[in-house]
C-alpha cells in the first residue's frame, strides 16, 4: 500500500516520463509533483518505490523510470478520463467509408488507429458465417474421407476426415444426399444444432461422418479471422526500439505471423470495455517493452471483433484509452446502420 505522497509522486514521475522519455531525477519530480519536500526526502520515497519494484534506476543515469509494474499500478488506479474530441474521427462515418462494405470500415478503423495514435492500429475483422451450398465425401481408403465443401459464392474446401468406420462410396453419397437436401444454404452452427435433435433418426455411423463434417466446416470458418494492421513503421521512430535492430525485427516478425494477435484480439474480445496489457502480460504478445490497448465492436449489441492499439510502455494511456474507446464506438455504430 502507497501512502497519498507516494502515490502523487509516483503519479508523477510516470507522466513526466511518458512527456519527455527521460530518467526522473529528484529535482525534476518536486516541481512536476508540485510538493514542498526536500530532496533527501523525494529520495527516501523513490528508494521504497524501486525496493516495490515500481520504478528502475538506468545504470546510466541518477534518474528513475517506471517499470511494467509502476505503470500497472499508474493505469489501475491514477488515470482519469478525459473528454478531448480528436480530429479525423469523423471520417469513419463520413464519405467514401460505405456500411455496406465491412472490410472497408475495418481497413479504415486500422488507419485511423494508427495515425491518432502514432503506433500501430490492428483490427480483428468480423468472423463471416460459413454457410455451404453444396457437399460432397470421397473415399480416399478404407478410413479416410475427403470433405468437399462448396460455399454459395463458389468458394471450395477440401478437407481430408479419419473415421472410426469404413464407408462404401454409396454410403457417402447417402450421406451427402441427405445433408443437401435438409442442409443447404445454413450456417455451420445451424446444422450443428439441427443434428443434436435429428440425430436420432439417422444411422450412428452416418451421424457421425455428418458430425465430422460439420466440424472441419468450423474449423474452416474459424480460420477466416483476418487482422488488419497498420502503422507498423511508426515504430522505427520510438527510441525504445530503434536503438535494438534485433528487438524491431520480432516485433515484425509479429505482426507479419498475426496468429498471436488474433489470440490476444479474441481473448480481448470477451471482455467488457477497454483492456489494457502491459510489458508482456497478455503471454499473447510476449515483448516486455509493448503495451497494447484494446476494445470490443459490436453490430446491434453483439460483439464482433476486438480492435486496438500496440505501442511502447511509455505511451500516454489517457489517450490510447480515448482513442480505442471511440474507435470502437464509431465502427460499431458504422457496422450497426450497414445492415
Amino acid at each position: 500500500m502507497l501512502d497519498d505522497r507516494a502515490k502523487l509522486l509516483l503519479k508523477a514521475l510516470v507522466e513526466r516520463y511518458i512527456a519527455d522519455g527521460q530518467p526522473v531525477g529528484s529535482r525534476t519530480l518536486a516541481k512536476a509533483a508540485g510538493l514542498e519536500l526536500s530532496p533527501a526526502t523525494i529520495r527516501n520515497v523513490m528508494s521504497d518505490l524501486e525496493e516495490l519494484g515500481l520504478i528502475a534506476s538506468p545504470h546510466t543515469s541518477a534518474g528513475r523510470i517506471p517499470t511494467a509494474r509502476g505503470y500497472r499500478l499508474f493505469v489501475d488506479t491514477m488515470l482519469t478520463a478525459r473528454k478531448d474530441r480528436f480530429s479525423g474521427v469523423e471520417g469513419m462515418t463520413g464519405p467514401g467509408i460505405d456500411p455496406d462494405q465491412p472490410h472497408k470500415v475495418i481497413s479504415h478503423a486500422a488507419t485511423m488507429l494508427s495515425n491518432l495514435s502514432q503506433f500501430v492500429g490492428v483490427v480483428i475483422a468480423p468472423r463471416r458465417a460459413s454457410v455451404f451450398r453444396h457437399i460432397e465425401f470421397l473415399s480416399l481408403s478404407e478410413r479416410r474421407v475427403l470433405v468437399i465443401l462448396v460455399s454459395p459464392d463458389g468458394d471450395v474446401q477440401n478437407r481430408i476426415i479419419h473415421t472410426q468406420v469404413h464407408f462404401t462410396q454409396p454410403q457417402l453419397l447417402e450421406a451427402a444426399n441427405f445433408l443437401n437436401a435438409h442442409y443447404s444454404g445454413l450456417t455451420m452452427e445451424e446444422v450443428r444444432e439441427r443434428l443434436k435433435t435429428e440425430v436420432d433418426v439417422l444411422r450412428g455411423e452416418i451421424a457421425g461422418l455428418m458430425k465430422a463434417a460439420v466440424d472441419i466446416g468450423s474449423q474452416a470458418e474459424a480460420e477466416q479471422d483476418e487482422v488488419v494492421v497498420s502503422g507498423e513503421r511508426n515504430l522505427l521512430s520510438v527510441s525504445e526500439f530503434s536503438s535494438d535492430m534485433g528487438n524491431l525485427r520480432r516485433l515484425f516478425d509479429l505482426f507479419e505471423q498475426k496468429t498471436q494477435l488474433i489470440r490476444l484480439l479474441d481473448v480481448s474480445s470477451r471482455a467488457d470495455g477497454v483492456r489494457i496489457y502491459i510489458g508482456g502480460e497478455s503471454q499473447v504478445v510476449p515483448f516486455e517493452e509493448l503495451s497494447v490497448v484494446t476494445a470490443p465492436y459490436e453490430v446491434d449489441g453483439q460483439v464482433i471483433g476486438t480492435l486496438g492499439v500496440i505501442g511502447p510502455q511509455r505511451m500516454s494511456y489517457e489517450r490510447m484509452i480515448q482513442i480505442v474507446d471511440v474507435t470502437s464506438k464509431l465502427v460499431s455504430n458504422a457496422l450497426s446502420h450497414g445492415k
